[in-house]
């Protein structure tokens, strides 16, 4: 089974339980005001499902308006996106000046770093729906996009906003087919398939300026990089034909970024190994074999990249992640032995 936690209101005394899930959507997403005409007596239900980094949480509702201040941004800021699927009724969110109305055909998305109001439900029934919570660090698109991507139309009638709809209905549904152990790799289709729809999203806006588009066609790359990491053949000048354009031209798009093309994708690879190294299922699999899976055909160059990325050895690391009994679920680049990529 999936770690799940559940809040069931219900189980409370009635002057505890809005109390006690306010402070469950602040630990779950970010602190966060919120009101409601039911407080009273609220009823309110939420599972959270942990899928690595990212977590799914089902929950039901009575109606509530739900605000991020900047005084509350300043005091805490967990620099996340969270997207809200609505199963019943609709949300309509409040930045400024701009409102927009967010139904079962359209994803709502909130950036914990900019103030937003949030109304849910209405007098008649409850709000029903699925939250994602996904760190913005784990998306491949520059920090400067991410005010666009909140105003972006994000459909789930379709392409990969169907997709990714169907798995958070089908994790809100049912995690019986899975196991522990399964939850990383589900985070990474969430973020792999969150990356394409809001690539897509950004280069089908029309309204939004020329830099928008290139930065979504950086995104779109870094998304299709991100697919094909084992594959050895995956080098800047196929990924350029893959794109239908030239090897300079992906090489001006990149030197806009933080990374080279070839730097950004040689981070990913040793990225991937430095996950499956702290893996339980791979604990017999040889480092080298690892290595080869990801595309570092030669042991010794693949010990230096790893030990100048992370300041630590793989096998050192690998020791490190066994003995503390962790996965990938757990132990992580900013894990106290483990430096930051450099």
């Amino acid at each position: 089974m999936l770690t799940e936690r559940l809040f069931r209101s219900d189980d409370l005394p009635p002057a505890d339980r809005f109390d006690c899930w306010r402070e469950l959507v602040g630990q779950t997403h970010a602190p966060i005001e919120i009101r409601s005409d039911h407080r009273a007596d609220y009823l309110a239900a939420q599972r959270v499902v942990g899928l690595g980094a990212v977590s799914v949480w089902p929950t039901t509702f009575q109606p509530a308006c739900f605000r991020r201040t900047p005084k509350l941004i300043r005091q805490s800021d967990p620099e996340g996106l969270h997207l809200s699927l609505s199963l019943t009724g609709a949300l309509r969110a409040v930045r400024g000046e701009e409102e927009a109305v967010h139904g079962p055909d359209r994803l709502c998305v909130v950036d914990t770093s900019r103030p937003v109001d949030v109304h849910a439900g209405d007098d008649a029934r409850p709000h029903t729906g699925v939250g994602l919570e996904v760190p913005k660090a784990l998306l491949p698109l520059p920090r400067h996009t991410f005010d666009q991507v909140t105003r972006v139309r994000l459909s789930t009638r379709e392409g990969f906003g169907a997709l990714l709809a169907q798995l958070l209905t089908q994790l809100a549904t049912d995690t019986s087919p899975y196991e522990a152990a399964d939850g990383p790799r589900l985070g990474a289709v969430v973020v792999d398939l969150l990356s394409a729809l809001l690539a897509h999203a950004l280069e089908a806006d029309s309204s939004l300026p020329p830099e928008t588009h290139r930065q979504s066609l950086v995104l779109r790359i870094r998304a299709f990089i991100q697919q094909h990491l084992h594959d050895p053949q995956l080098t800047p000048g196929s990924v350029a034909a893959a794109h239908h354009i030239s090897r300079s031209y992906l090489y001006r798009l990149f030197a806009q970024e933080e990374e080279s093309i070839a730097a950004w994708i040689r981070g990913r690879r040793l990225e991937q190994a430095r996950r499956d190294l702290a893996e339980p299922v791979m604990r017999t699999v040889p480092i080298h074999a690892i290595a080869a899976r990801w595309c570092f055909p030669h042991a010794a160059d693949f010990t230096r990249a790893f030990r100048k990325a992370y300041g630590i050895a793989p096998r050192d690391y690998r020791h490190f992640a066994h003995h503390l009994g962790t996965s990938t679920a757990a132990l992580s680049a900013d894990s106290p032995a483990v430096s930051a990529p450099r």
